[in-house]
């Protein structure tokens, strides 16, 4: 897999923005088959900075249902939170 495959997007939330603030993490959707040292490498890559850490988690989709008996899901995705350097930023905006 190639940098673009795995990182699938960056997360620009209200306490995304918070971490990236206080502790210079950023949360990104990564491929669910990636590992944390493929994400580490596609970030270093994609951004040009310098990751000291990161954690994953797999997140569940949510159930879904809009006006009929059918329920429908929403799919599930792998959240990867990358902390980086200091002095390193990730401009989202």
């Amino acid at each position: 897999m190639n940098a673009f495959e795995i990182i699938k997007t960056a997360r620009l939330t209200e306490k995304g923005t918070r971490q990236g603030e206080k502790y210079n993490q950023y949360t990104v959707a990564a491929d669910r088959r990636a590992t944390k040292t493929q994400i580490r490498q596609a970030v270093q890559e994609l951004f040009k900075v310098k990751v000291t850490k990161v954690n994953t988690l797999n997140v569940r989709g949510k159930s879904r249902r809009q006006r009929t008996l059918q329920a429908g899901k929403a799919p599930d995705w792998k959240k990867a939170v990358v902390t980086l350097k200091e002095g390193d930023k990730i401009v989202l905006t």
